[in-house]
């Protein structure tokens, strides 16, 4: 049997034993090490004696693999970006940022729901952890939604769908991983999720807004509010805007040389934002909680890339990117309808995987082929099938699919910020947040469609940057 063969039936019983409800970090480092074990075995033709001497080697090959990788430096973003998200929750600036949009939004049919997607858009400039967001304002929002009338199915998606765009808007703990797999600038990635993200938010509140206008009782207007309240409203979320700016100066400085790298723009913004906390009195137990959620969100995923390395690093030994790479490059059909069924494929994958374990088994298999199919990793736009070169594809097929993975965490049966939102609140069930969430779906899908057809949309910012 070829390496082919044995990597094709590895992964489809990976793929079985997720669908059989084993988590994604271990199906994929258990796959990954019986694929790793029987490619060695393989290649000394299954001789008895020396299915010892295979095992000793897939043995180390796999222990090599989670400190090679999760030792990057590049990784240490994550921790940070979630505990901006947390101490900004315990410093109470999602409260003052919610109540600034209130104030200046609300006054628009469905304003209120259109608020709390602004404010989710804002908390997430901070906050690199979608579930933190959709957790954080599930308690902040949701109490104000339904206490002017508001449907508690359609408070409860407003919020689920808000969170996703913490999975675009920079800091982002999905972004840096994707940069770290295809070996893409963090930074560059970084500043393409901007435009992307609050382009996003406009489309989910044009969708409310339309909603609001064809369905009276859904979401009515909130008035009252003078310009000395809204004025008034904005100093406390000031905070928030000096965090994003100082992030985005040391990614990328547009009056002159960066002020540092991302990973010290993650760790000073999460300084400040300790400052701000303690100034507006953060206590023991809050820090506390804000390290130990911090923790748990980390571990979590590092868990995960701990796994899929194993798997990821097995499916190299197999061929199996370079061969599916061959097989898309060899379809006679146009460049641009192969990577929209890509996308789709995410689409019913994210249905039954979590979106970093979906993008960090797929990528090594699925990015080869999509830089292969615009031309190569060296290409020039004008030799291009996409007519971009190969950093600035990297860049927007890296943003596609982030995109595709923020649809996933609200897509039943297993979208992570539905769940997240049905947990906060003990009034709603995770039906109710499946049905609530159903119309951005129209919305997220309009976003893919207008980023496939517009790539200037998200390369506009990284290419004023190189």
């Amino acid at each position: 049997m070829g390496s082919i063969e044995i990597g094709l039936w590895v992964t489809a019983g990976m793929l079985a034993l997720v669908v059989l409800g084993m988590r994604v970090a271990f199906a994929a480092g258990l796959a990954g090490f019986v694929g790793l074990v029987w490619l060695r075995w393989n290649g000394f033709d299954y001789d008895p004696a020396r299915f010892g001497k295979a095992l000793e080697i897939s043995v180390k090959v796999a222990g090599q693999v989670p400190h090679s990788k999760v030792s990057a430096h590049a990784l240490s973003l994550i921790p940070t970006f979630i505990l901006i998200g947390y101490l900004a929750y315990y410093a109470r600036l999602t409260t003052a940022l919610f109540e600034a949009a209130k104030r200046w939004i609300a006054w628009v049919p469905g304003g209120l729901a259109v608020s709390t997607v602004f404010a989710t858009a804002g908390f997430a400039a901070v906050s690199g952890a979608s579930v933190a967001t959709a957790a954080v304002f599930a308690r902040i929002a949701i109490p104000e939604m339904l206490k002017i009338g508001y449907n508690k199915q359609f408070a409860a998606g407003v919020v689920a769908a808000g969170g996703t765009l913490a999975s675009l808007i920079p800091p982002s703990a999905i972004l840096v991983i994707y940069a770290i797999i295809v070996e893409q600038d963090v930074g560059a990635l970084l500043l393409a999720g901007f435009i992307p993200g609050a382009f996003s938010a406009v489309i989910y509140a044009l969708l409310i807004i339309t909603i609001a206008v064809l369905f009276k009782s859904v979401g009515p207007p909130v008035g009252g509010f003078t310009w000395g309240q809204r004025m008034t409203a904005l100093l406390p979320a000031l905070p928030i805007v000096a965090v994003v700016v100082i992030i985005i100066f040391f990614v990328y400085n547009p009056f002159g040389d960066a002020w540092g790298t991302p990973t010290e723009g993650g760790a000073v913004g999460a300084f400040i934002v300790f400052l701000m906390a303690l100034a507006r009195g953060l206590r023991w137990a809050q820090l506390k909680e804000a390290l130990i959620e911090t923790a748990k969100l980390t571990v979590m995923i590092f868990t995960i890339i701990w796994g899929v390395l194993i798997y990821v690093r097995f499916l190299g030994f197999a061929d199996l990117p370079g061969a599916f790479a061959d097989w898309i490059t060899s379809l006679e059909m146009a460049p641009l309808l192969i990577l929209v069924c890509i996308l789709l494929a995410y689409a019913v994958l994210g249905m039954f995987m979590d979106a970093i374990g979906m993008l960090l088994l797929t990528l090594p298999v699925v990015y080869p082929a999509v830089m292969a199919l615009n031309g190569g990793e060296a290409v020039s736009a004008a030799d291009s099938a996409f007519g971009m070169n190969g950093t600035m594809c990297a860049i927007w097929f890296g943003i596609l699919v982030v995109k595709m993975a923020e649809f996933c965490l609200i897509t039943p049966p297993i979208g992570l910020n539905c769940f997240v939102v049905a947990g906060v609140r003990d009034d709603l069930s995770v039906q109710d947040v499946f049905k609530g969430v159903t119309p951005f779906f129209i919305a997220d899908a309009i976003t893919i469609a207008l980023l496939v057809a517009f790539p200037a949309i998200v390369l506009w910012l990284p290419s004023q940057a190189m």
